[in-house]
């Protein structure tokens, strides 16, 4: 089947049949990336992109307790 006709199938299939579909096709990519598959160049760019962000950033987040006992206290 081409790529072309399985991409016209995908809106035909139920919520669940493409969910099953999903999975299949990242436990496919996660085993080439596992058996030595290197990033795309688009997808290092996007790593690299996400790098810089993350280096000029100087906020880490908020601790993950605090969060919780925001989200806690917001139910209440």
């Amino acid at each position: 089947m081409s790529k072309a006709k399985i991409l016209e199938e995908l809106p035909r299939l139920t919520a669940s049949d493409r969910s099953q579909l999903f999975a299949r096709l990242a436990e496919i990519h996660e085993t080439d990336l596992l058996e030595g598959g290197a990033p795309s160049p688009a997808e290092r760019q996007a790593l690299d992109e996400a790098l810089t962000e993350f280096e000029h950033d100087p906020s880490p987040g908020e601790p993950w307790r605090e969060v919780l006992q925001q989200l806690r206290e917001s139910r209440q």
